[in-house]
């Protein structure tokens, strides 16, 4: 599954950049992002992206759609399963187990969905805000899900609660 992930994204990636390499750009030529990603590239461009921007919407389909789709499927399996459970504590259990890994998912998936699903803005008075909120949004996804990733796992662990619910009592009551 790993080497397929790595084939896949590296097949995307080398279609992206095949398409951006041949494109025109003029201007000042500064990415303003902070990272190089393609649509702060494309947005250098100054001829038609259209093929780009398909390319890119079918590549959102087939690496985004898709496996969202996936995963809420198998979520409403889970879910049927869990509501078979007999007891309460059983099903609170498996809530629990399922909730780490839905909220990574939804965060990772959501920002990311958010990223390139949503629509451009055309006011060119509204381009500094939305540069912004690009930014933001690729180091949400792209550095605060990974490191979220370890603590929300972890705070399943009783041990780490205990800890985590220790921290905050003492800091809401020494100040």
């Amino acid at each position: 599954m790993a080497i397929s992930s790595w084939v896949a994204g590296g097949a995307n990636s080398l279609v992206q950049i095949s398409l951006a390499v041949q494109l025109p750009f003029c201007g000042d030529n500064v990415i303003n992002h902070f990272i190089c990603e393609i649509l702060a590239v494309l947005k250098l461009a100054c001829a038609d992206i259209s093929i780009n921007v398909i390319s890119m919407g079918v590549a959102n389909v087939i690496f985004l759609g898709v496996p969202v789709l996936f995963i809420f499927v198998s979520y409403i399996f889970i879910l049927s399963t869990i509501l078979r459970i007999p007891s309460a504590e059983g099903r609170k259990k498996a809530f629990s187990t399922c909730s780490a890994h839905l909220t990574v998912v939804i965060i990772f998936y959501g920002t990311i969905l958010f990223m390139y699903g949503k629509p451009k803005s055309k006011d060119p008075r509204g381009a500094d805000k939305q540069d912004l909120a690009d930014k933001l949004i690729s180091l949400f996804y792209g550095l605060l899900t990974p490191m979220l990733n370890p603590i929300i796992y972890s705070l399943r662990n009783k041990d780490v609660k205990t800890a985590v619910r220790d921290l905050v009592s003492h800091r809401c009551f020494t100040q």
